[in-house]
């Protein structure tokens, strides 16, 4: 195999996916391994290194074919030098991910957000193609969120840009976000919120729903039914989705405004919506942004779903890498 490999790696709280990509974008392999959480953590880059080994081997590649490893990982990360201050998940604090990573495979590794990595992917590969100005949105248990001006991500002094979920949206009485906040986007927008305003709503109204029907068989709900139901033209429901749209909508035209992006990517679970979230969307983005930037811009649904943070990792190992390693 005479291309260079990237290797792109995504680690979550329970799976660990990588896959090796050319320099091209072609993904050539992608395989999962299970988030061993033992020992805080400890033998995670052990596990990586023996799986990234095993499958050098499968392709008959030598190190020296692989620029190296792109990481995507949660937490608290200090960029320049892959440390983890703090992922609560895994079980990480004060770890030395990228020395420990590099020292167990023996090649260049470099380490970004999880969030971060998925807005690369998208705009390497994916909804984003092209454009070298974007904000890219999961909406899944929380709010995630990553921001790329002119071709790079934005980390801030602390590595805390791009927390789009902890803008706080409510000002006023709203609720408790995990991040000791209250009212946050991530409280009102993502699949979380969005279930608990539901709730709220058919607890304070007693008014026929498809959704009530819902939650009398199953005992509870989800974004997921909000959304189905808001497609079948559920009133209930229909206020719910508009009140998340409108938060989220909110939030990225005043994003935007400092931004200027061409494009806004969302994705995660709630993203499966499509037009039944983007409508709302848009019309609440466009309200609370300036024409200009409205014009400019256009909102997609994410494209490449749980490979965007391998993607993203094999597009960091492409471009920040600069020296090919040699055994």
């Amino acid at each position: 195999m005479s291309e260079i490999m990237n290797i792109g790696v995504d680690l979550g709280g329970t799976t660990i996916k990588m896959a090796l990509i050319d320099d091209s974008g072609k993904m050539v392999d992608k395989w999962a391994i299970a988030t061993n959480t033992i020992d805080n953590g400890s033998h995670i880059a052990d596990d990586i290194s023996a799986s990234v080994v095993k499958k050098l081997q499968q392709f008959n590649l030598d190190r020296s074919e692989v620029r190296g490893i792109g990481m995507g990982a949660p937490g608290f990360i200090d960029m320049e030098t892959g440390f983890v201050y703090k992922a609560v998940n895994i079980g990480w604090e004060n770890y030395p991910l990228k020395d420990e990573l590099e020292k167990s495979t023996g090649l260049p590794v470099i380490i970004e957000n999880d969030a971060n990595m998925a807005a690369l992917g998208e705009m390497w590969q994916g909804a984003g193609q092209g454009a070298e100005n974007l904000i890219c949105v999961t909406l899944g248990t929380g709010v995630g969120g990553g921001i790329i001006c002119d071709g790079d991500i934005l980390h801030g002094v602390s590595g805390m840009a791009g927390e789009i979920g902890h803008m706080t949206v409510i000002p006023k009485d709203g609720s408790p976000c995990n991040c000791g906040k209250t009212g946050c986007l991530e409280t009102v927008s993502s699949a979380t919120g969005i279930r608990r305003l539901a709730l709220e709503a058919l607890d304070y109204n007693d008014s026929d729903s498809i959704l009530r029907d819902i939650f009398e068989q199953k005992g509870d709900i989800t974004a997921e039914d909000v959304f189905n139901c808001t497609a079948k033209g559920d009133p209930l429901s229909s206020a719910v989705a508009e009140k998340a749209a409108y938060y989220l909508g909110y939030a990225l035209g005043a994003i935007s405004i400092v931004i200027n992006p061409e494009k806004i990517v969302i994705g995660g679970g709630v993203s499966h919506a499509g037009a039944t979230l983007l409508e709302p969307l848009t019309k609440y983005f466009k309200k609370y942004s300036l024409p200009r930037v409205f014009d400019a811009c256009t909102i997609d649904i994410a494209q490449l779903g749980n490979d965007a943070g391998v993607i993203g990792g094999a597009w960091l190992s492409k471009t920040k890498i600069k020296q090919v390693h040699t055994a």
